[in-house]
């Protein structure tokens, strides 16, 4: 059975049946389809929760040296001027996640596709009225040079049997007031980490149909060039150092190799740099390297990872994984794991070689929930790597060492379980937001509490 036809029988199912408190059940089909799309390949590398999770466009130049170098101690955390802790709980405006921009949070919840915190204060300065109804597990995803982009449903209306209609736009928000500036319609209800990305001068969308990518002006939303793959194909899609690239691979049962190919951000030419054997997930991205993983065959706990430069030179490494992986992470030269078992790791991609695993430090969740740990996220001017559990859990390790210099509990309140649910804790200079549900806490983590 084809990837389609295995998406076109859950829809078929989730129409078919009704679902407690759930007041689209079309929408949800596509919310679940849409979540085993983005998820497939991963899973296929022994990732538990979606890459989705991965902080697109972080990118540090650790494990060589920099912030990982073994002589340099862990500054204390210094607070931005103005700032001061803060804790946010309203309902329908955050729980589908946060985006990071400098001083600023970018939001999005069931009542608003996007609300704009200061991140000093955690004061809302203006919001975007979802229309009709706002339960998918997208926010805000990119802001660059005053614009924000997000998704909103494309109508409010319903199909003459009475079904919502569905759909999704792309939309460009003006980063000072909200207004929306322009949008554009997708050719699916696909919210992921890599249905729209920001590339050198353009945003780079999947639009205006199913296999084709195109390069918007950020500012007025006018289509430069489209690149269309052939049916039968799926293509996974990264952005190296601002330049768009496809992992792409034969959409069959039967594993093929992957074939890389390298997209001129300004005319959309598609040059094809290097094949990988064996069928490829995509990982991460680290500056001029796209993060590949694939299982081996004989062994279901090596994670043989994969990284493809910008000109097709490959370098290959097997990881032993001890246990599921929970979440991971891709930061600069690291590769950051955390398993269901509580057990945190940090490796380099360019060696191959396991840095140090330690006890995570929080609280993990049960393995069968659907709400897991927030992906780890790294200062790279303190050398910490930080974790939060959905519990309220938060801790703190040395990055060069993985010994924990730093623990906290936040009260996150009786946050109501949803699909879409997702913990994340972000950073503002040396201030963590730590977000899960509707409630956001804002926090500076001081070394030796």
């Amino acid at each position: 059975m084809t990837t389609e036809q295995m998406e076109d029988k859950v829809r078929e199912t989730l129409h078919s049946v009704a679902l407690d408190r759930v007041r689209a059940p079309g929408d949800l089909a596509e919310q679940v389809v849409r979540r085993r799309s983005r998820r497939r390949f991963s899973q296929a590398a022994g990732a538990a929760v979606a890459v989705a999770a991965l902080s697109a466009g972080v990118v540090f130049g650790l494990g060589g040296g920099g912030a990982a170098e073994q002589d340099r101690p862990v500054r204390p955390a210094v607070s931005p001027q103005g700032w001061k802790p803060w804790h946010s709980d309203v309902p329908g405006v955050s729980e589908r996640g946060c985006l990071a921009d400098g001083s600023s949070l970018y939001c999005g919840g069931s009542d608003f596709d996007a609300a704009k915190f200061d991140a000093n204060t955690g004061e809302r300065l203006w919001t975007v009225e979802v229309n009709r109804e706002g339960d998918g597990p997208d926010h805000p995803f990119a802001a660059r040079d005053g614009v924000v982009f997000a998704y909103r449903n494309h109508t409010a209306r319903n199909e003459p049997g009475g079904d919502y209609m569905g759909g999704t736009d792309l939309m460009a928000l003006d980063a000072g007031t909200g207004d929306v500036r322009w949008s554009v319609r997708m050719p699916q209800d696909d919210r992921g980490d890599q249905a729209a990305m920001l590339i050198n001068g353009a945003i780079w969308a999947n639009t205006p149909s199913l296999r084709t990518m195109s390069a918007l002006d950020p500012l007025t939303g006018e289509e430069k060039w489209r690149h269309t793959w052939d049916k039968g194909i799926v293509c996974e899609r990264a952005v190296l150092s601002g330049v768009p690239h496809l992992a792409c691979t034969p959409d069959t049962e039967k594993a093929h190799d992957t074939d890389v190919f390298r997209l001129d951000p300004v005319t959309g030419s598609a040059e094809k740099v290097t094949t990988v054997p064996g069928r490829q997930a995509l990982i991460g991205t680290s500056g001029d390297r796209m993060v590949l993983g694939g299982l081996k065959a004989d062994a279901d706990r090596d994670l043989r990872v994969t990284t493809v430069s910008g000109s097709g030179k490959q370098s290959s490494h097997t990881y032993r994984t001890e246990g599921q992986v929970a979440n991971r992470n891709v930061v600069g030269d690291l590769l950051i794991s955390v398993s269901w078992k509580g057990e945190a790791s940090v490796a380099s991609l360019s060696t191959g070689k396991t840095l140090w695993t330690a006890p995570v430090g929080v609280s993990m969740p049960d393995e069968e929930t659907l709400t897991g740990i927030a992906p780890p996220a790294v200062s790279e001017e303190r050398g910490i790597v930080y974790f939060f559990s959905p519990t309220g859990d938060l801790s703190g390790l040395d990055l060069r060492t993985g010994e924990r210099v730093w623990r906290a509990h936040v009260d996150m309140g009786r946050t109501k379980f949803r699909l879409a649910d997702s913990p994340q804790v972000l950073l503002y200079e040396d201030v963590l937001v730590a977000r899960n549900g509707t409630t956001m806490v804002s926090l500076l983590p001081r070394t030796g509490d």
